[in-house]
């Protein structure tokens, strides 16, 4: 496994599974499955309604809590200073756990200030080893990290090889802010990423998939990325990326392969943005 430093000193391992969209039902049993397969960082948070399940897994695992880098995100329903001191007390009992690695804002509306607040509050309590934000495009980045004392150390978005997000690390790297990448072979309204030819003629010179491809020129950028399968199998080979380097000239190929610096969901769209509002604010 490769590693991170955030601007605090917190290590962060640049490979994780993520949860979003696998139910609580089916939750346990993939964690457990991907902790068995080698993942050590596991992205959840409280609007997927899975965190009992991540918590389940890794308290039968025998994993000790300090070689685990759990990340949660706290919801737009729960914004605001009060509601969501709230929410992390909850999300720490869910997680069955006494801190969180990395806590997250998961959305940019709403009081989110506020909440920033009460981050910055479990923080300094040791409920939480790292802060940062989810979603939270550049312009809208911008204005947040400029007003709150200790800056978002990770911004989570939709990363890959067809959404390349190059225009927001000019803004990332004044605060020293790590991305972190979500759909990182696809997500919504993403298709290509594995079937690519391209991708698939790199991989070929290592014996490695597109997909493997896709995602260790991921992390080769320090981005950390968040795949999901339900399937040990594919769970595997994602992880297995560590074993080979891409090449300077691999990484330039694949760069021209941008088509949507900002990801193909806008969330800065007023209807989008009253949606989260009308629904969940």
């Amino acid at each position: 496994m490769e590693y991170i430093k955030l601007y605090n000193g917190v290590e962060m391992p640049t490979l994780g599974y993520g949860v979003f969209l696998v139910s609580p039902d089916e939750c346990e049993r993939c964690v457990t499955d991907a902790l068995s397969v080698g993942y050590r960082l596991i992205d959840t948070a409280q609007a997927y309604q899975n965190e009992e399940g991540v918590g389940n897994a890794w308290r039968k695992s025998g994993i000790k809590r300090e070689d685990l880098f759990l990340v949660t995100k706290v919801w737009i329903s729960n914004n605001g200073e009060e509601k969501a001191a709230k929410s992390i007390d909850e999300s720490l009992r869910k997680l069955q756990t006494e801190y969180i690695d990395l806590l997250l804002i998961h959305q940019a509306y709403g009081d989110v200030f506020g909440t920033w607040r009460a981050m910055e509050k479990a923080y300094r309590a040791g409920k939480v080893r790292a802060i940062g934000v989810s979603n939270f495009q550049a312009g809208r980045f911008f204005d947040f990290a400029h007003y709150v004392e200790l800056k978002p150390m990770v911004n989570q978005l939709q990363c890959n090889t067809l959404i390349q997000q190059t225009g927001i690390e000019p803004i990332h790297a004044e605060c020293g802010t790590k991305m972190m990448a979500w759909g990182p072979l696809g997500g919504q309204g993403v298709d290509g990423i594995v079937k690519s030819e391209m991708l698939a003629a790199i991989g070929a010179k290592y014996n490695k998939s597109a997909a493997q491809v896709a995602l260790r020129w991921l992390t080769q950028r320090g981005i950390v990325a968040i795949p999901k399968s339900s399937h040990k199998e594919r769970m595997a080979q994602n992880f297995s990326i560590f074993d080979f380097t891409l090449t300077d000239e691999d990484m330039a190929l694949i760069a021209t392969m941008n088509q949507h610096d900002t990801g193909t969901i806008n969330f800065s769209d007023p209807q989008f943005v009253k949606y989260l509002i009308q629904n969940y604010g």
